[in-house]
């Protein structure tokens, strides 16, 4: 029961992300999606972290697994329940007869490493308040605007998801937008744990 909680929290706030990001396209509203992600970030990490961390990013779960911040099931369950939460978004968005967003996908090398470091400053965020260098209230600006920075470097050159489950909520599908977060997620992890813990 307990892991089902923690994958329920996980689904739901990428659900809500996805949802938030979605509809900051859709109908903008002249504040900038990457605020608008990090916004929403920011609150689901003071209403879900205490659940399940609010990683609501396989990136960021493959990251905290990586320097052993989480088991490997667990890892598996969550990214599950975030991408099932992102695919969500599409079905519900066409109940509320609002076209779902294409956001389409170009491959690329500048895209990779530009999706590689936001994820990457988002993961190095979250590592600062599970290593409890930005624990309590900061914890949700932090990550937020970790996102919020990520995001903007990222979609100078694409995009700018930073995010697996979410690339596939907007249907924007390619290697660069499912890998490099991943890749960027982990090194950043890996240099925090070495920055802080010497190894």
């Amino acid at each position: 029961m307990q892991n089902l909680r923690l994958y329920t929290a996980e689904l739901l706030g990428t659900f809500l992300l996805t949802l938030a990001v979605s509809l900051s396209i859709v109908m903008p509203s002249g504040i900038p999606t990457p605020a608008i992600a990090g916004l929403t970030l920011m609150i689901l990490v003071y209403v879900l972290g205490p659940v399940s961390g609010a990683h609501v990013n396989p990136a960021v779960t493959v990251g905290l697994w990586c320097i052993g911040k989480m088991n490997a099931k667990s890892a598996i369950g969550y990214i599950v329940s975030q991408i099932i939460g992102a695919m969500l978004v599409a079905p519900f968005l066409t109940i509320l007869q609002i076209i779902p967003v294409d956001a389409g996908a170009l491959e690329g090398l500048s895209i990779g490493i530009a999706e590689a470091l936001g994820a990457g400053l988002l993961v190095a965020g979250v590592c600062s308040v599970v290593y409890g260098k930005a624990s309590g209230g900061p914890a949700g600006v932090t990550v937020g605007g970790s996102l919020f920075l990520g995001a903007t470097i990222a979609s100078s050159v694409g995009n700018g998801i930073v995010n697996p489950a979410v690339a596939i909520g907007l249907r924007s599908v390619s290697l660069t937008y499912l890998l490099a977060p991943f890749i960027g997620g982990v090194i950043f992890a890996e240099l925090y744990r070495y920055l802080v813990k010497g190894k």
